[in-house]
């Protein structure tokens, strides 16, 4: 287990960036938090990290987003705003598993135990004082990254 402080989006992004060389195909990688934790903003690292430079959106009303970089296929599942367990069926999670295939998912506690073991758990606590900006926004982003690599 390691643990890393962040305290910014770039902080954030260049984690994302070293823990993207340790990737594989056949990988699962769970990302947990609250809502806004950074869960996105990290696998966005994780692909900058892996080369890709195209625009890196968050997969929350579509479920998944795939990107092909680095002779790896990386899906980023986002299950958030997934009603059932069964959702993951028609989204056809069974294609997505594959020697070259890393799926990066967000929200995994919603799968119902639908996901196959994971490689990696990754969880993002928020440790800052979350002091409010002028619109209410938390303007403190001090994170704490837990990485669990499963052997």
């Amino acid at each position: 287990m390691s643990a890393f402080d962040v305290d910014s989006e770039a902080a954030m992004m260049a984690l994302g960036a070293r823990l993207a060389v340790q990737l594989e195909g056949g990988q699962v990688v769970t990302l947990s938090g609250d809502l806004g934790a950074g869960k996105t903003t990290l696998v966005r690292g994780i692909l900058r990290g892996l080369g890709f430079d195209g625009r890196v959106k968050s997969p929350s009303y579509g479920l998944v987003e795939s990107y092909d970089v680095a002779g790896l296929e990386i899906h980023h599942l986002d299950l958030y705003r997934l009603g059932e367990p069964e959702e993951l069926d028609f989204i056809g999670l069974e294609d997505l598993l594959g020697e070259n295939s890393v799926l990066l998912v967000e929200w995994p506690e919603r799968a119902g135990g639908r996901l196959p073991p994971a490689s990696c758990e990754i969880s993002i606590e928020m440790t800052g004082d979350m002091k409010s900006g002028t619109e209410g926004e938390s303007v403190d982003d001090r994170r704490r990254v837990t990485v669990r690599s499963m052997a």
